[in-house]
């Protein structure tokens, strides 16, 4: 089954990622199972590059984004629906309070 997933580079505090297109068994570390690179992510700047008619092609063949992937796909209309909880399953929600 293939996965879409970050592949972190960059140097050591400096995060930013690749949107890579894998196996799901297979260790993000490894270029050994890569199909193909769909974009990048800068966490610093929070501006994700995303080619999304091969995102979408490739949602279409039945690749499973992860959790961080698909809530940057929400953002940027690629897939529809509402973010999901991305957090560690033991860390609580934060819930915003409206004034």
């Amino acid at each position: 089954m293939l996965a879409i997933r970050l592949k972190r580079v960059g140097r050591k505090n400096d995060p930013s990622f690749r949107v890579i297109v894998q196996e799901s068994r297979r260790s993000p570390k490894k270029t050994q199972g890569i199909v193909e690179y769909l974009g990048s992510y800068d966490a610093r700047k929070g501006k994700p590059q995303v080619n999304a008619e091969r995102a979408k092609y490739w949602l279409s063949q039945g690749a499973q984004p992860s959790e961080t992937v698909f809530n940057i796909f929400a953002d940027l209309k690629i897939v529809e629906g509402k973010k999901v909880n991305a957090l560690n399953k033991k860390t609580p929600q934060k819930k915003e309070v409206k004034e």
